[in-house]
């Protein structure tokens, strides 16, 4: 094997047309001779340029619908065969295989089928098996094969030849191997995966991961972890599928964060009224609904204004004007919405290192999904938590019963304690919240953080009481003790939301009698981890 070697046949067999005839007019010029199959086939031809089929090569026509038209030795030894390999080379003359030194192949469009919901037995046909066969061959053989199954990498292979005198260097071909052998391999995750929910398969002995990256980033979480942000074909809205408009490059943490505030403001349907996230660390810092967004972002910006500061915002409508300049009185990271007015975009044009996101909806809060998460030696998948209650899955446990306004304020609470880290308290009045208490060890813990806070930024305000007094409280999980509750109680909350189950239940439901409050449960709970 020597570091360059040169592209005198090129197989051609593709189902994107995109770029094939530029591709093959430029092969063609510099002396390659065509194969290809099929309509790749027509399509040269009909563009004027000398094909060879694959039928005429293998002396066996396409058949079964196209089903075997490469799976032939005249394919698979021209792309397997070592060239400096006597006995590889001595077969090859003996059985009249030609060497294949380019092969160009994208792959029957199952994952475009699956995102159109194509029956199951459309599905089938449109999994290739020639395809995949000929670009593991050659890319196993990069020692003298190019392999190319992108379209974005034409103009990178024309340059190669270039360069090279007709050749493609030994570096080349081993990176084109590489995506070669990832397109094959998040092809077949598609597959299996895609069969494994229609058969009802709901833990396969054998699950595949794939993405395709759509940002190398600075770093990840700190300056010295290398990161990178890959999608995953999902074209779910958010951060992933959202147009950047002005700022500087997003970071991990910017990613994370946004992708949590977006998750977080579409539990309110822009519909009935409108709401605004503002996070920090992943963890929201304010959240409200109001009769506008301009009104919902003082709102949520009123519940904790310290930790606001840099934090990322997102919207459930698109950002106007009014509620542009709000955001623009204090540094914000990133702000995301599904759309964005022409004013609007001017005012955030003037902040440079504010980033703009907008998608063209939101991400459906009831849509299954799953979700995965990294440990030592593997991967741990799970459902997305879309559980959902509404006022008629509440059960009220307490002598007294929550007003209505109440059990809205108690819904709301319950909307934002699920995305909040466990341990999760958030206090909430008037369809905002007024304190967040995430991620502690302990729900009494918790509870503090939540209540300090809402103490805090009623004397930033001027008020003469905390901002908890006549609120609602959520908790993610049961109390495991009545101390929590009574933290609550002393904060000044009227009423609580919490999933029940707890071995104390009693206790804590007499010692929300004992204190005047209104206590609902809901059987359901919202870790967050």
């Amino acid at each position: 094997m020597t570091n360059l070697h040169p592209v005198r046949r090129a197989l051609l067999s593709v189902s994107d047309k995109t770029g094939l005839v530029d591709l093959g007019k430029a092969l063609s010029a510099r002396g390659v001779e065509l194969l290809s199959t099929g309509g790749s086939a027509k399509t040269l031809r009909d563009a004027g340029l000398t094909v060879k089929d694959v039928s005429d090569v293998t002396g066996f026509p396409e058949m079964m619908d196209g089903r075997v038209k490469t799976l032939h030795p005249k394919v698979h030894g021209g792309l397997l065969a070592l060239r400096d390999n006597d006995d590889h080379v001595a077969a090859m003359t003996e059985h009249g295989i030609g060497e294949i030194d380019l092969l160009v192949v994208n792959l029957y469009p199952f994952e475009e089928t699956l995102k159109r919901g194509a029956a199951y037995d459309e599905m089938i046909e449109n999994i290739d098996i020639g395809g995949p066969a000929m670009i593991r061959a050659a890319a196993k053989n990069h020692g003298f094969v190019t392999t190319v199954v992108d379209v974005e990498d034409y103009s990178a292979l024309l340059t190669e030849l270039d360069s090279n005198d007709g050749q493609t260097s030994y570096a080349f071909r081993q990176k084109l191997a590489q995506i070669a052998y990832a397109r094959t391999g998040a092809y077949d995750a598609a597959v299996s995966t895609w069969m494994a929910s229609a058969i009802g398969e709901e833990t396969p002995r054998r699950r595949v991961f794939a993405g395709e990256v759509k940002q190398t980033l600075r770093y990840g979480e700190n300056s010295h972890q290398k990161a990178a942000f890959y999608t995953d074909g999902s074209e779910r809205p958010g951060v992933a599928t959202a147009v950047q408009l002005q700022g500087k490059e997003l970071s991990y943490n910017n990613i994370n964060d946004t992708d949590a505030a977006y998750e977080l403001v579409a539990e309110f349907n822009p519909d009935e009224t409108a709401a605004v996230a503002i996070i920090k660390h992943a963890n929201p810092c304010g959240v409200a609904t109001g009769a506008t967004l301009t009104e919902a972002y003082q709102k949520a910006f009123d519940c904790d204004r310290t930790s606001a500061f840099g934090g990322i915002v997102a919207l459930n409508q698109p950002l106007d004007a009014a509620t542009a300049e709000k955001i623009t009185e204090i540094f914000t990271e990133v702000v995301i919405a599904p759309g964005a007015s022409d004013e609007a975009k001017e005012i955030f044009a003037k902040k440079k290192n504010l980033r703009l996101l907008l998608t063209d909806a939101l991400p459906v809060s009831r849509a299954a999904i799953t979700a995965y998460k990294q440990v030592s030696g593997g991967v741990l998948v799970q459902d997305k938590d879309v559980g959902y209650v509404d006022l008629a899955d509440l059960k009220v446990v307490t002598e007294k019963k929550p007003t209505d306004e109440q059990m809205q304020d108690l819904l709301f609470a319950w909307k934002v304690a699920k995305h909040v880290k466990s341990n999760a308290i958030v206090y909430v009045k008037g369809s905002a919240t007024v304190g967040v208490g995430a991620g502690q060890m302990s729900r009494l813990d918790s509870a503090n953080v939540a209540a300090a806070k809402a103490e805090r930024m009623a004397a930033e305000l001027g008020l003469d009481e905390s901002l908890a007094k006549g609120s609602a409280v959520a908790s993610d999980a049961f109390f495991p003790f009545a101390d929590g509750l009574l933290e609550a109680a002393a904060a000044g909350a009227t009423c609580v939301i919490q999933p029940g189950g707890s071995m104390r239940d009693q206790e804590v439901i007499d010692a929300a009698n004992e204190n005047g409050l209104a206590m609902v449960f809901t059987g359901m709970r919202h870790f967050r981890h």
